[in-house]
């Protein structure tokens, strides 16, 4: 029995001594010139790899260094670098035949560079393909592929049980290059049962340029031997904490800020993506300079976008406020300027909308009410477009209040003229009955067209006018005013001098002209010709012959 044991213990002793020598008798830099062939077969790029060295308890060779190639259409540094490559492989075919089976991937920490050229591709279109030899730099951009014009050739069969990337960093770049890339840290990404010519699942996170946090999990493929970027796939997609301006996607110049929380599911052809689902916005201003709304907003979004035009249609995005909702639809395309500043084809439309739901917007748009009155009651409707660059977009359309009333604003103490010669008194709170008005709204000024509106306190009012990029108002009105809001005294005075008091005499013209600021506006009456030298006497106007 003790002869047994002994033999048993030395023949364990043997296989150990075995094991633990075969990483000196074998070398694992002899199957570096094989897996640098066969990657870069698959890939259709030259991949170099550092220093090898083998893990027999794992089953794992690992690379020093990792090295892919780009495209050179794109650039002639690396498409991904890498500290550490570790490459899980079949351990009896490369011990006893030296054979080379991979199993899985794992990248450690790699900076991996992506680039869209202007005409939609991208620098990894081509992955799985050899590039066009002597294709010029500019090839890329003269194609409708983007790529070549010639026959794509069949992917090459790269079946991986796991692709791993741990702690990447990522650029996404344009070509040509109008700003600083945008950055992606942290990024990890997850692929099981790989191939070129199935579909495959997948798992990725990463933190966003600028803080916060996106994360996706779905399927990819089979892969378009054309252009590796127009797979078809679909994903759910998780975005917390997005500062769109911070992480470049918005030009701070526009105006526009907010928080992004997103949740979407996104499909696509390989040509067109689609997505849907919804988006939780906080602190969002809609004009620089503006306070965060008080409130967070919430979209019911569906969308499509096209790859290769790089445009799309929001087919509606419904902003839920308490009680109301705002519908906004339309068109984007994305210029060579980038993301930044897109160009917008926009429909605003909200119907009988309660204003006191309309608070917290109306901070965020910087709206600032004479004295520093508050609206509220009543409902606003707005039908608008938004058109051109974000830098220089077009805001256009009709705005109508019903049954509202400015808390705090005394409409007959700003009133020069009318209110001094009758007497006109609306306490510190102005009820507005109806308001009508066209608005053209650019960088320049506000122009305001087609004004209708009645005002209890005062009566009918019509006119036109604009604010002008300093907040200077400049608004012509005339107020069709009941005589019995003014003295009798007044309302004889105003009639005669406008003209307009018909035959019961019960309703005056005042024309009045509104300068100052929304802030601080200046309402004078405008008495016509009482000083110019054809006026009438006093005794004509008071109804006596001269």
């Amino acid at each position: 029995m003790k002869r047994r044991t002994k033999i048993l213990l030395a023949i364990i002793g043997l296989v150990v001594v075995a094991v633990a020598s075969l990483p000196f008798l074998l070398n694992a830099n002899t199957f570096r010139p094989t897996i640098e062939m066969q990657l870069t077969v698959a890939l259709g790029r030259s991949v170099k790899l550092g220093d090898l060295r083998l893990s027999l308890l794992s089953g794992i060779l690992v690379a020093k260094d990792l090295s892919v190639a780009d495209d050179s259409n794109f650039s002639v540094a690396p498409f991904l670098i890498a500290k550490e490559l570790r490459m899980g492989v079949l351990l009896r075919p490369l011990i006893f035949s030296r054979k080379v089976n991979l199993e899985s991937f794992e990248i450690i920490s790699p900076q991996i560079t992506l680039i869209r050229a202007s005409n939609g591709t991208w620098n990894f279109s081509s992955i799985g393909r050899a590039a066009p030899a002597g294709a010029p730099a500019s090839a890329a951009a003269n194609t409708d592929s983007g790529i070549s014009k010639r026959p794509a050739p069949e992917l090459p069969t790269f079946l991986v049980a796991r692709i791993a990337i741990e702690d990447g960093r990522a650029e996404i770049a344009r070509m040509p290059a109008h700003s600083a890339p945008l950055v992606y840290q942290h990024v990890n990404l997850t692929v099981r049962d790989f191939s070129f010519a199935s579909q495959f699942p997948f798992e990725m996170s990463a933190d966003l340029p600028a803080g916060g946090a996106i994360s996706a999990t779905g399927h990819v493929g089979p892969f378009n031997r054309d252009d590796v970027a127009a797979s078809p796939g679909d994903a759910q997609v998780y975005v917390k904490g997005l500062d769109p301006v911070a992480a470049g996607f918005l030009d701070p110049d526009a105006g526009l800020a907010l928080l992004a929380d997103i949740d979407i599911h996104a499909a696509s052809d390989g040509q067109t993506l689609n997505t849907s689902g919804n988006v939780h916005i906080q602190n969002l201003k809609l004009r620089k300079g503006a306070a965060p709304a008080r409130k967070p907003l919430d979209f019911a979004y569906s969308g499509t976008y096209h790859m290769k035009a790089n445009n799309g249609q929001i087919e509606d995005a419904a902003a839920k406020i308490d009680a109301s909702a705002i519908h906004v639809s339309g068109t984007y395309q994305i210029t060579a300027l980038g993301v930044e500043n897109p160009l917008l084809d926009l429909k605003i439309t909200g119907q009988r909308l309660l204003i006191d739901d309309l608070q917290s917007l109306m901070t965020a748009a910087d709206v600032h009410l004479p004295n520093g009155a508050v609206l509220k009651g009543g409902t606003l409707s707005l039908d608008l477009s938004i058109t051109g660059q974000v830098k220089s977009l077009i805001v256009a359309g009709t705005i109508a209040l019903d049954n509202t009333r400015l808390v705090g604003f005394d409409l007959g103490s700003k009133i020069h003229g009318v209110a001094a010669l009758g007497g006109l008194k609306t306490g510190d709170t102005t009820d507005i009955k109806k308001l009508r008005v066209t608005v053209r709204i650019t960088n320049a000024e506000v122009a305001v067209e087609k004004i209708e509106a009645v005002i209890p306190a005062l009566g009918e009012v019509i006119g036109s006018g604009m604010v002008g990029a300093a907040d200077e108002m400049d608004f012509d009105l005339l107020a069709k005013v009941a005589a019995k809001r003014i003295g009798r005294i007044g309302a004889g005075l105003l009639t005669k001098l406008n003209g307009s008091g018909g035959a019961s005499g019960k309703v005056s013209g005042v024309p009045l002209r509104v300068t100052g600021t929304p802030v601080d506006p200046n309402i004078t009456a405008d008495v016509g010709g009482i000083f110019q030298k054809k006026a009438k006497s006093l005794a004509a106007i008071f109804g006596k012959k001269s």
